[in-house]
């Protein structure tokens, strides 16, 4: 497995703990070029960090309760290779970076052994009253580090 060009992701990139799900394309992902579209890698990117989040029991209900969620700040994603029709893949997805306020969660999708896509997503976590950064709890960064 390589490891992610980007040099703060490189930095943290052997300790993280990496949370996986199996994705099974359908013909709904293709486009009309015949492989996987790229909105929906994208959506692949966001439903891992949702089933992570919900994972280890933070879904969308415990955030509200909390009274901050995080949203999205930045994507990069780096297409390496095609998908097509009834390929399964698989998405590894980890938090290998912390600020106060935000986090970046890198992304890798695999078919087989080959990565076909790298992604990170700048978070930021935001009170939901006044939708304003706020410092991510420790609570939550115990959670995913």
């Amino acid at each position: 497995m390589r490891a992610l060009s980007s040099p703060i992701l490189e930095q943290y990139h052997r300790g993280a703990v990496r949370f996986t799900l199996p994705i099974q394309v359908t013909s709904a992902d293709i486009d009309e070029l015949g492989h996987v579209s790229n909105q929906v890698y994208l959506r692949w990117v966001l439903e891992i960090a949702m089933a992570h989040s919900s994972h280890v029991g933070w879904n969308h209900a415990q955030y509200k309760e909390l009274g901050g969620i995080f949203i999205v700040r930045r994507h990069e994603l780096d297409y390496l290779a095609q998908v097509r029709l009834g390929d399964e893949v698989r998405a590894e997805t980890w938090v290998p970076a912390w600020k106060l306020a935000s986090c970046v969660r890198a992304t890798e999708i695999f078919l087989g052994d080959r990565v076909v896509l790298r992604a990170q997503t700048t978070w930021a976590f935001m009170a939901l009253a006044t939708q304003r950064p706020i410092k991510i709890p420790d609570q939550l960064r115990a959670l995913f580090s």
